[in-house]
């Protein structure tokens, strides 16, 4: 039997402490994962095979999004079904899950192989690599499906309260990736080809370990092929969470794009500096971006159980051990940040640019530890709509417009400009209050009416 565990009972700090840390091991493998087909390229392949790799691996992140996206709502759903005890709902919903996956998976893959020369040509790619970067979506496309199938088990364990198997489907990949990786672009020299072949052949392979996995350990609950379908109440669900998610990624990717476009105009220094302090950056959140993941889950759980007190409970966690880690990660950044910035650049120019932006930019990380646990804590009750509403607004209202106030002030430098992505946040942390308020009255509102039930229930009894 796969490992189940409930996250509607014992000590909330000390449950969602221990099923947060393998949700940031994998974030941080998935980060690491990513970033090896751009190293191994870089070291042992041609320039332009580095620039398709790179273009190549946005393009196909942004495919993804779709993927992420429905399987965060699979957890939810999973997760609230198993708190509330209803194994019936568990199958169908796994059953839904495989039959919309299956088919989202093809017809992304359809659609990159079929579209992936306009879109190449649409991200300006240099000449020279577009070749490669064609190779590198087109085998990739051909790994959608895997990556469905991967992340609807993923999300399935998840949301019955196992964050450690899918760590491992993770380290499988990633092992099989890097090993692939040198032996191809290395050894036989085959460029972005051999990294788009490895990564797909890694997802392939962890796919295939997962099913083996879930068909010796099984589910604990009765599932069979006849349970395979798209069940209508299961599916609405996953939509009705997921299409916002997948919405706001998408428009938040967007919205980078923009913002990148109005840097660019500063100059190449100044671009590679902000590319730079993105990168550091994506790494220091994992540790919050983990505990949100987790703190959704049992939110989930808890909320399918009645637990709406013990779901707020693992928001303040989320929030406090977030934030811990948030403040430390500003005061390293603010004292060594020169340091940790050589990491990915040698370029004096870049660096002193650098410097001055993640001084501004830094502070993020400690709202970002409010925001991201206040969002799990909606998302886990299915409000994923007003965490679209609240980031999109901070993104297009705050950060698009302030950066690019900013951009045209003059004698402006970077730590101004930085100064746009925390404030955005703060906007998002005000909204988030707001509805938390709201939230909580409904939910006290609707534990009153429980209690009220079920002492009409006792006296009908007596």
């Amino acid at each position: 039997m796969a490992q189940k565990r409930s996250l509607t009972e014992g000590n909330v700090y000390k449950t969602l402490l221990g099923f947060s840390i393998p949700f940031m091991l994998a974030q941080l493998l998935q980060a690491l994962y990513g970033a090896v087909d751009l190293m191994v390229v870089g070291q042992f392949a041609e320039t332009a095979d580095v620039s398709a790799v790179s273009m190549g691996s946005q393009i196909m992140y942004m495919a993804s999004l779709a993927i992420l996206g429905f399987a965060a709502a699979v957890t939810v759903v999973m997760g609230q079904y198993f708190g509330a005890k209803q194994t019936e709902k568990l199958s169908k919903t796994l059953g839904a899950s495989v039959a919309f996956f299956i088919v989202m998976g093809l017809l992304l893959m359809i659609c990159m192989v079929l579209l992936r020369v306009p879109v190449v040509r649409v991200m300006n790619t240099p000449a020279e690599a577009v070749p490669p970067a064609l190779d590198y979506i087109l085998v990739c496309s051909f790994g959608l499906p895997f990556v469905g199938g991967y992340n609807v088990v993923c999300s399935i364990l998840r949301g019955m309260g196992d964050s450690r198997t899918p760590l491992l489907f993770v380290s499988i990949a990633c092992v099989i990736n890097i090993v692939l990786d040198i032996v191809l672009v290395k050894d036989f020299g085959l460029g972005a080809w051999g990294a788009a072949f490895a990564t797909s052949f890694a997802q392939g392979m962890s796919f295939l370990f997962a099913l083996i996995y879930l068909w010796r350990k099984g589910l604990g609950f009765p599932f069979c092929l006849r349970d395979v379908g798209f069940h209508w109440e299961q599916l609405k669900n996953i939509l009705k969470i997921g299409a916002p998610m997948v919405l706001q990624n998408s428009l938040t990717e967007v919205s980078f794009l923009l913002i990148t476009m109005i840097i660019n105009g500063m100059g190449v220094v100044v671009s590679a500096a902000v590319g730079v302090v993105g990168k550091l950056v994506s790494f220091l959140f994992i540790p919050t971006i983990g505990m949100s993941m987790a703190v959704s889950a049992m939110c989930a759980q808890n909320f399918g159980a009645g637990r709406y007190d013990r779901a707020r409970q693992a928001m303040k966690g989320g929030i406090l051990f977030s934030g811990i880690l948030g403040i430390a990660a500003t005061l390293c950044s603010l004292l060594f940040g020169r340091q940790m910035l050589r990491l990915f650049t040698s370029d004096l120019s870049v660096l002193e640019h650098a410097v001055l932006y993640l001084q501004s930019y830094s502070f993020d990380c400690i709202l970002v530890a409010i925001v991201f646990n206040m969002n799990g804590y909606f998302n886990g009750f299915g409000r994923s709509f007003f965490t679209m509403a609240h980031n999109l607004a901070a993104t297009f209202c705050g950060r698009i417009p302030l950066t690019f106030l900013f951009s045209r002030l003059p004698g402006v430098t970077l730590r101004e400009m930085g100064i746009a992505v925390p404030v955005s946040t703060l906007i998002s942390v005000i909204l988030c209050l707001w509805y938390l308020r709201r939230v909580n009255r409904q939910f006290a509102s609707g534990s009153q009416t429980q209690i009220n039930d079920k002492k009409q229930e006792e006296k009908e009894r007596l």
